[in-house]
C-alpha cells in the first residue's frame, strides 16, 4: 500500500509539471516565441508532454489500471534525457554549451527512475487466469 501511495505522490508532482507545460506550449505559440527563437521543435515536444501529464493524472486512482501509461510517461522521460545528454556530449565537443543541462538530464532521470521503479505490478485478466487453471486441470 505504500508503494502505490508513494506512486500517486510521483504521478501528481510529474503530472502537474507535465500539465504546466500546457501554459508555455499556449505562450510559446500564442507569442510566437518558437519563430523568433528558431525553435520549431520546442512546441511539439510541449504539446507531448502536457497530454502526458494530464494523462498521469488521470492515473493516480487506480494506478494499476493505467500501467502502460505509467511505464511510458517512464520509459520517454529516460529517452529524453539519453537524448539530452548526447546532445550535450556533442555540444561539448564542438566548444559550446546547452542552457538546460545538466539540471534537466537529473531531472528527467529522477522522472523515469521514480515512475518505473514504483511502477505497479503486471495484473492477470480474470480470462487468462480461467484459461489458465483449465489448462492446469487437462
Amino acid at each position: 500500500m505504500k508503494r502505490e501511495r508513494a506512486l500517486q505522490v510521483v504521478l501528481v508532482v510529474v503530472g502537474l509539471l507535465y500539465s504546466f507545460w500546457g501554459y508555455l506550449l499556449f505562450d510559446n505559440l500564442w507569442h510566437d516565441k518558437w519563430l523568433n527563437k528558431h525553435s520549431d521543435v520546442m512546441p511539439m515536444f510541449l504539446s507531448l508532454n502536457a497530454v502526458l501529464g494530464v494523462c498521469l493524472l488521470l492515473a493516480i486512482k487506480q494506478p494499476a489500471k493505467h500501467r502502460l501509461m505509467i511505464g511510458y510517461g517512464a520509459w520517454s522521460s529516460l529517452a529524453h534525457a539519453f537524448t539530452m545528454t548526447i546532445m550535450s556530449a556533442q555540444a561539448i565537443v564542438h566548444g559550446t554549451h546547452r542552457q538546460d543541462s545538466p539540471q534537466d538530464i537529473v531531472m528527467f532521470v529522477l522522472i523515469g527512475g521514480s515512475l518505473l521503479a514504483l511502477l505497479p505490478a503486471k495484473q492477470t485478466s480474470p480470462a487468462g487466469a480461467a484459461y489458465n487453471e483449465a489448462n492446469v486441470a487437462m
